[in-house]
């Protein structure tokens, strides 16, 4: 019937990628076919919705993860002494890269994966890690 089938839960969060996807399907020749479905029951619904919120609290543990690398990463550079210009863009870029990760992943945690909280803790940490060390950056530079 089709190259490919996606399940995602009727809310208006998924309005936008839908719509892109028919585009992008109708531009390399083929089509989208938009079905709306229910469970038969409550538990399959339930089932549907768990197993939603379980991908999504895989991802927000990936992301929890990475947040554990750049924190990591702040602290090898401050221990090395790397204070420089090329180094706190190279942070900034990965705090950025994390921003939109959370933005995007928070978009697509419809029903509220439990790790949720944890990751938007992680993530306001590691923001609070970039500032300081941005401080110590330009304290650095401002030395000589």
């Amino acid at each position: 019937m089709a190259q490919g089938a996606w399940a995602v839960p009727d809310v208006p969060g998924f309005a936008a990628g839908i719509a892109r996807v028919g585009e992008l399907a109708a531009r390399g020749g083929g089509e989208l076919v938009v079905l709306r479905a229910s469970g038969r029951s409550e538990r399959d619904a339930a089932w549907l919705e768990a197993s939603f919120t379980e991908l999504r609290q895989q991802e927000w543990a990936e992301f929890i993860a990475d947040c554990g690398k750049f924190d990591a990463e702040i602290d090898k550079e401050l221990a090395l002494q790397k204070l420089t210009m090329a180094e706190l863009e190279e942070e900034e870029h990965s705090m950025d890269r994390l921003r939109r990760w959370h933005r995007e992943l928070a978009a697509r945690d419809v029903f509220g994966a439990p790790g949720a909280s944890d990751a938007l803790l992680q993530l306001k940490h590691c923001e609070q890690r970039l500032a300081e060390y941005t401080d110590q950056v330009f304290t650095a530079l401002h030395q000589f």
